[in-house]
């Protein structure tokens, strides 16, 4: 591991000037169940760190604009332990999922959101899009766990974030900060002046064309402070999981769903796969299926069908393909109550 600063701010100014700091390279600690590994495997080589964990404002969850606001710093335990997040049950799914106690009691929702991808290829050394001398490792190599849609391009990696499929059927937004043009450099010339900008969360995540480009929006020296849930009472939501085994296992594949339901008909319906694509993989497509249906084993079948149609997977992962319309399936019985 290479020697870097310490940087312990109290304020979101603080943070966002020590972040934005001309010239110098920067790093994120937050619950720290992801950096220390990227630090030791030299992954990241940061000239100076920030540890945000003294900063008040990011670990409140407060009502907000007819939602809630919960701050980037909040742990799996505090969201578990939240009666404001008690409607959204497809958040709890997640936890539930999560038995690692290490992760529940250190992990934060803004670190799962920014978790680098877990593809082995980039974490070995080859960059994000695991290229070696211009040739794709996940194409040509071992692809068992890699994107079976949206993987076209150069990026083959999937999004490692578990909260994000539920969040963006929540239609979550999240609050980006940095440093405001007024305020120079940081804390050298004063007090920093912070720009900050709701975006939705489905508009967070991109898909990288070269190793130079990130998967998230993030520009150097920006951070997310908190995420934003609307308050949508008539809507039922669930999460649905695929692990191979529990503790620190990732899933194979998840949905995350909104639904709500009237008169036994779906009035609405918001689908959103994970571990499936570089990015959170939304399915309009799958959702209009199911608008004035009823929702039973039949039509859920037949949105998890749709939602997976267009799936190109690579030479090991086609098992992939029907084990995300299982997860799109049961998160859609699961949302309504029906899945025992």
């Amino acid at each position: 591991m290479k020697s870097f600063e310490y940087a312990r701010p109290t304020t979101e100014a603080e943070a966002v000037a020590f972040l934005g700091a001309e010239g110098i390279q920067t790093a994120i600690l937050a619950g720290g169940t992801d950096l220390t590994s990227l630090l030791r495997a030299e992954l990241l080589t940061p000239a100076r760190v920030v540890d945000l964990k003294q900063i008040p404002s990011l670990r409140t969850i407060t009502p907000l604009d007819d939602g809630i606001q919960i701050g980037a710093l909040c742990t799996l335990d505090e969201l578990a332990q939240s009666p404001q997040l008690g409607h959204y049950r497809s958040l709890f799914d997640v936890i539930d999922g999560i038995r690692a106690i290490q992760v529940q009691g250190c992990g934060t929702l803004g670190g799962d959101l920014c978790h680098l991808p877990n593809c082995w290829y980039f974490r070995k050394g080859y960059g994000i899009l695991g290229m070696e001398q211009g040739v794709s490792l996940p194409e040509s190599g071992d692809n068992r766990y890699h994107a079976i849609l949206g993987n076209s391009g150069p990026a083959k990696f999937v999004n490692a974030s578990r909260f994000a499929p539920a969040l963006i059927a929540w239609g979550a937004k999240v609050r980006i900060i940095g440093l405001g043009a007024a305020s120079g450099a940081g804390l050298s010339n004063g007090p920093a002046v912070v720009d900050a900008e709701w975006v939705p969360l489905e508009y967070f995540y991109s898909t990288p064309q070269t190793d130079r480009q990130g998967h998230t929006i993030l520009r150097p020296g920006q951070m997310i402070s908190h995420v934003w849930l609307p308050e949508s009472p008539l809507m039922s939501s669930a999460t649905y999981e695929v692990l191979q085994m529990e503790g620190l296992d990732w899933p194979l594949a998840a949905a995350g769903v909104c639904l709500q339901l009237e008169g036994g008909l779906v009035r609405d319906a918001r689908i959103v796969m994970g571990h499936v694509a570089p990015v959170p993989w939304l399915i309009d497509d799958a959702a209009r299926v199911l608008i004035g249906q009823p929702l039973n084993e039949e039509t859920a079948a037949t949105a998890a069908a749709f939602a997976v149609a267009q799936s190109t997977p690579l030479s090991m992962n086609a098992y992939k393909v029907q084990i995300a319309c299982t997860a799109v399936k049961r998160a859609l019985l699961k949302a309504a109550g029906q899945l025992t």
